[in-house]
């Protein structure tokens, strides 16, 4: 069977039906392609947890492992953003953009939420009430939650240190960046080679059915 949008032939695997049946969710349950919005809330979420105020690094450390948490729990990243390896640790590559100033933003995007980063870190811009995180599930927040609760205290060294020591998905990319699967994830969360390999899969085919019914 063969799924069509846009010109384009997608094959649909017994795995993707699965998927195809979950398209009929909010656009907030669609949790695979990437989304500026939610992640600008998981951003406000860590920073209100926070005082209002943190070091770039550190934030960008923190939104990775609760995506690699989620991934843990629920099988799917958050943001569904892409990683690299970088000298510091994993980063989601989308959301260095957005930290950066290096894409434009949407509306109730990043800078919605986010002030431009000064002294190596970020602010937030508003009060980030449960109402306000409309992208985000109760499950994100759970993930989020525990996230700080294990990790908060902790300075952007330490977490750079913890990353290099136990995400073993991370490789020394020797002064340049390398890409991180979804499947080197799952693998290095101790997944079995095969189950790393099929969890992966179904990332991807769902970021790439996602993407079609957004530019629909």
């Amino acid at each position: 069977m063969r799924f069509r949008s846009m010109g384009l032939e997608i094959p649909i695997t017994p795995l993707s039906l699965d998927i195809r049946n979950e398209l009929h969710e909010s656009a907030k349950d669609r949790r695979i392609m990437f989304n500026e919005q939610r992640v600008a809330q998981m951003a406000a979420y860590l920073l209100d947890r926070a005082k209002g105020r943190m070091k770039y690094l550190k934030l960008m450390k923190l939104l990775y492992l609760a995506d690699r948490e989620s991934m843990k729990r629920h099988g799917h990243p958050i943001t569904g953003d892409r990683y690299v390896s970088m000298e510091h640790g994993p980063v989601l590559s989308h959301t260095l953009n957005l930290i950066n100033g290096a894409v434009k933003f949407e509306e109730r995007g990043w800078g919605y939420w986010v002030a431009d980063k000064a002294d190596y870190a970020v602010s937030l811009r508003r009060k980030a009430s449960r109402d306000a995180l409309d992208e985000l599930s109760d499950a994100d927040l759970d993930v989020l939650k525990d996230v700080v609760a294990k990790f908060g205290k902790m300075d952007q060294w330490d977490l750079v240190k913890y990353t290099h020591r136990y995400c073993r998905e991370w490789e020394d990319p020797n002064g340049s960046s390398a890409p991180i699967s979804y499947e080197a994830i799952f693998k290095a969360l101790g997944r079995t080679p095969a189950e790393a390999k099929k969890m992966g899969a179904r990332v991807e085919q769902q970021r790439t059915i996602d993407k079609l019914f957004a530019d629909l």
